[in-house]
């Protein structure tokens, strides 16, 4: 299992992230490359288990470290995931009533894959799912992630995390 990245905020017991779409470690399949580099915007499967048994609620945040910004880049983020809920399908369109799907750094309201520029090497693509201690987060509707990383600092029971890679040239180098 790929090394909490988070850790340094807090270390916190780690559950299971796996995917039907990708390994971690390994390549994102072209799908999950951006539609500008070649690919469908496609978010992946993803399914979790073993996370603790007073988790009230999920987040799950996709970030990309590597992006040349000094900032990373966020690709996807969705606040208050019910309990119940431990799969996304891949392409997912809907999402429980009352999950909070927050703008990413395109300003999109949904996964936005991956599209590293020429010259900026290997990009991490960090898939973490967030067990919480609270159903909901209190966020504005057009909070930014980093506002959701925020509030999970104060609410994380335990983290899974998932990392995939992509290069410049995106479905076609995939």
């Amino acid at each position: 299992m790929t090394k909490d990245p988070l850790a340094r905020f807090g270390e916190v017991p780690q559950f299971s992230l796996t995917s039907t779409d990708m390994t971690d470690g390994g390549p994102l399949r072209p799908a999950q490359y951006g539609a500008d580099a070649g690919g469908a915007d496609v978010s992946p499967q993803l399914s979790w288990t073993g996370f603790p048994t007073e988790t009230q609620g999920f987040a799950l945040t996709v970030y990309d470290p590597d992006a040349p910004t000094g900032s990373g880049f966020w690709h996807w983020a969705v606040a208050n995931l019910p309990v119940s809920v431990t799969e996304l399908s891949a392409g997912v369109e809907s999402l429980p009533t009352g999950s909070l799907v927050l703008p990413n750094e395109l300003r999109l309201t949904s996964f936005s894959g991956a599209g590293p520029p020429p010259g900026t090497g290997t990009h991490r693509y960090q898939f973490i799912v967030h067990a919480l201690d609270v159903p909901t987060l209190e966020l504005d509707p057009q909070s930014t992630p980093g506002v959701l990383g925020f509030n999970l600092h104060f609410h994380t029971l335990a983290r899974a995390v998932l990392e995939a890679t992509g290069v410049a040239g995106g479905a076609s180098a995939a």
